[in-house]
């Protein structure tokens, strides 16, 4: 990440924020992947995969937050940012996001001791997590933080499943939805936070620069999964594809 443009001058904060929502051209909203599940083109196996898949993602983001408080000398930051581990881990009477996820999970057909052994996740969709959570680990709290905002573009990919999935999919049981419900208010609070907290610490160029890259790096990531999941589920060339249709690859974490 050391692709610093040394042409480069500094932006005021409102052509800062620009050029960081500028960057959801390339959020996975616009994957073929999602498009087709989007248009209703995806297969139940196609739903499947990525439910299973996505759901390692989704167990992971409250490590990455745990990670930034971690590192985070901050109090009044960190209890701001443990809110995000409660709304996926759940406090109280909520159940919260993981659990809203093994009800998708079910809701599409998944069982949900399948999605908790893990067994479904493919290589490239672990990888490209696990160096999102390593990355939270070993990086400055304000940089960590701020890779967050691709929940800049969430809520806009919450809303069009919302909208399109319940008349492409009757399948789907209805209470599978309440996830997709919950993160369109719980995703513009964390943005309102996130973005403050980037406009606050990026007051160099340099900064600022090094943002927007670590804002693409986040974007890779999300946009990597898609990659795999189109290799394992429309074009059927799952790892070790040429060798067995056996699922080879390593089920869980090894670290």
């Amino acid at each position: 990440m050391n692709s610093f443009n040394a042409s480069a001058a500094l932006m005021t904060p409102e052509e800062f924020e620009q050029a960081l929502r500028a960057k959801g051209a390339y959020y996975h909203i616009h994957h073929p992947y999602h498009i087709a599940m989007h248009n209703g083109q995806a297969t139940r196996e196609q739903i499947q995969g990525w439910v299973a898949n996505r759901f390692y993602y989704q167990t992971s983001i409250p490590m990455k937050d745990a990670a930034i408080m971690a590192n985070c000398p901050d109090a009044q930051t960190r209890r701001k940012w443990v809110q995000r581990i409660l709304d996926h881990d759940g406090q109280g009477d909520s159940e919260g996001g993981i659990e809203a996820w093994l009800q998708l999970g079910e809701a599409v057909g998944l069982e949900r001791d399948v999605l908790l052994s893990e067994e479904r996740v493919l290589p490239g969709v672990r990888f490209a997590v696990d160096a999102y959570v390593n990355f939270a680990r070993r990086a400055v709290w304000q940089e960590a933080a701020c890779s967050s905002l691709t929940e800049l573009f969430a809520p806009q990919i919450h809303q069009s499943r919302l909208d399109s999935w319940p008349n492409h999919y009757q399948w789907i049981q209805p209470e599978g939805y309440h996830y997709f419900r919950s993160r369109l208010s719980q995703a513009n609070r964390d943005v309102e936070h996130g973005l403050a907290l980037a406009l606050e610490y990026c007051n160099t160029v340099e900064k600022q620069q090094r943002m927007l890259e670590i804002l693409q790096f986040k974007l890779d990531i999300l946009w990597t999964m898609l990659d795999s999941m189109t290799m394992a589920y429309e074009l059927n060339r799952a790892p070790y594809h040429s060798v067995t249709q056996q699922p080879v690859w390593h089920r869980g974490k090894l670290l």
